[in-house]
């Protein structure tokens, strides 16, 4: 039975007892003669183990095959955009800011039971001039399509540090072409449309007309043809949406456009109020691409901001949808929405929700009208769910067996550099090397994550590290953004190997710390989440309890409502010299 096997089962095997939270993940039978050698600078990380705990999966079990959990996506995966080549196959991708790889793109056969299949922009020259940029710059909105003339998927999107541009494949599993630059397309969130003859579009959120808005956050729609034969712009840009769907309210940040024809009858459908809790889903119908475009009576269709914040399990921010028809002729939804902790705070950001379309008897998709709310339990008839599904409290172990990361894991800005990590050099082991580049520039540190993606999760890891200086440390990094940050590091004081817990903000203060054994004996570390706050431990190989470095460390500072910005939270292993 091979490691990565054999550590799967026995996670299997607690998470069924209910025990994993409670006893030590502690590998008993390892000892300091089966450890390998430690280079200096050099933290080995043996294996890491994330249990999703939230309540509400295990008070409200799903009742039937058919039935799934909302988000189908947990976790920071936002800006979801979805497409179909018609014979079955679906494919989502969603925003991925500064972080390497770009743009993970998901499969599935049915809606419901979804698979990462790789990651759209994988290489350096995709993702160019993100050193520098905030974490939440970078990548916005990539949305999918597909072309049945040319039988290509496209997939197009905005680097804040670049421009817009998109990349091109026929085999969505392999790789993706390499960027072509949309010079004439202003603004952001790029997506195209590919009609039923032939002829090609790209809409856009775009500046306000002569590039004078009349208040913050006044923007308009644009459209313009493209030619797939030359992969260029053509024609005249025009102005399809000014402001939003009631002008005369100053309707704030029209964006994420996507276009479509239903029926005879063109459809616009374009995100409305800002990403927080006055998001919406809007849509307008013409009869040309070109428009004009008249919106729906009842928009939005697809909101959440007007009901009451005490209701128990909110969503809120529910907007920047796409829509997708089945084979089996059904309409769904894809879309983002936040799960916010005593309606307050959420740390996981904005995830990616599913929900069926209905049609109004005058003609228009809508998702939710009224009162009605984002359900956290929905169903598909005649779909049956799997048991790798994406959604509910699963279990990932990863040992670091592989010649390479899974797609998973996230670094920043850049593929970690060979001099910052291996998984070579001591098989079965992550190898990170202390950088002089820290978590707080916008740089490419040595730091390995993975979204968190429950409010209630524990995660550990295995460490070998022996620091040879006060600079050096190596652990455990909780990381919303360059200046929101918990460090579970090992270092040195003096000549004692510590332990302590950095809260990293404008400055750095350190929460907690303990002398530990200065031997080179592997040390497990644990970061048990609660939702609102997160607690410490580490163990010794051998040791059958958990020692608590610290308790009831507040988690809403990882929150987007202390931090801002985008992107939700990630966890994984992390090491500096700075």
């Amino acid at each position: 039975m091979n490691k990565q096997f054999s550590s799967a089962v026995l996670s299997a095997l607690l998470v069924s007892a209910g025990v994993i939270g409670s006893m030590c993940a502690c590998n008993p039978s390892a000892g300091t003669d089966d450890l390998p050698a430690v280079k200096d600078s050099t933290a080995l990380f043996d294996d890491f183990v994330y249990q999703g705990d939230d309540d509400f999966y295990k008070e409200n079990p799903l009742p039937d095959g058919a039935s799934f959990y909302n988000p189908i996506l947990p976790g920071w995966y936002s800006d979801p955009s979805i497409c179909t080549n018609g014979e079955g196959d679906y494919f989502l991708v969603t925003s991925t800011f500064t972080y390497f790889p770009g743009v993970p793109i998901f499969h599935s056969r049915d809606l419901v039971n979804w698979k990462q299949v790789g990651n759209v922009l994988t290489r350096p020259s995709q993702l160019v001039n993100m050193k520098g940029q905030h974490v939440s710059g970078g990548i916005f909105a990539p949305a999918i399509s597909y072309n049945p003339h040319n039988k290509t998927y496209y997939m197009v999107t905005t680097n804040v540090g670049a421009g817009n541009f998109f990349v091109k494949t026929q085999d969505p599993f392999g790789e993706w072409s390499d960027p072509i630059m949309l010079p004439e397309v202003g603004g952001i969130d790029p997506s195209f449309f590919f009609d039923e003859d032939g002829k090609a579009y790209i809409v856009n959120n775009d500046d306000a007309p002569d590039g004078k808005p009349e208040y913050d956050g006044h923007r308009t729609i644009r459209v313009q043809e493209f030619d797939v034969k030359t992969d260029k712009t053509v024609g005249p840009r025009k102005i399809l949406v000014n402001k939003g769907v009631n002008p005369a309210e100053k309707p704030i940040w029209i964006e994420g456009p996507h276009m479509y024809k239903i029926n005879g009858h063109y459809f616009l459908m374009d995100a409305e109020g800002g990403t927080s809790t006055w998001h919406s889903e809007v849509i307008f119908r013409g009869e040309s691409p070109m428009g004009p475009f008249t919106p729906w009576k009842n928009n939005p269709i697809l909101t959440q901001r007007h009901l009451d914040g005490n209701r128990p399990n909110p969503v809120t921010c529910a907007g920047h949808a796409d829509l997708i028809q089945a084979k089996e002729g059904d309409w769904w939804a894809v879309f983002l929405a936040c799960r916010p902790i005593d309606n307050k705070f959420e740390n996981l950001g904005r995830e990616t929700f599913l929900m069926p379309v209905r049609w109004s008897d005058d003609g228009f998709p809508y998702i939710t009208q009224g009162n009605e709310v984002v359900p956290m339990i929905e169903r598909r008839e005649g779909v049956q769910r799997d048991s790798t599904v994406t959604f509910g409290n699963f279990a990932v172990t990863d040992n670091f067996d592989g010649d390479k990361l899974g797609m998973e894991w996230l670094t920043l800005r850049a593929p970690a550099a060979t001099e910052l990590y291996s998984l070579s050099d001591t098989p079965g082991y992550l190898t990170l090397r202390c950088a002089d580049v820290s978590a707080s520039d916008k740089d490419t540190p040595a730091f390995v994550a993975r979204r968190m993606q429950h409010h209630k999760f524990e995660c550990t890891t295995r460490m070998l590290f022996n620091p040879s200086d006060e600079k050096q440390k190596a652990g455990l990094l909780l990381f919303k953004d360059e200046t929101h940050q918990y460090f579970l590091a090992v270092g040195k004081q003096g000549e004692k190997r510590v332990l302590s817990l950095e809260k990293i903000g404008e400055s750095t203060e350190t929460l907690a710390s303990n002398d530990i054994r200065s031997d080179e004996a592997a040390i497990r570390l644990k970061v048990v989440s609660r939702g609102t706050h997160y607690d410490f431990y580490y163990a010794f190989d051998g040791d059958k309890e958990w020692t608590a470095l610290c308790k009831d460390i507040d988690a809403s500072f990882l929150s987007t409502a202390t931090a801002g910005g985008f992107t939700g939270s990630v966890v994984g292993p992390y090491a500096t010299c700075k």
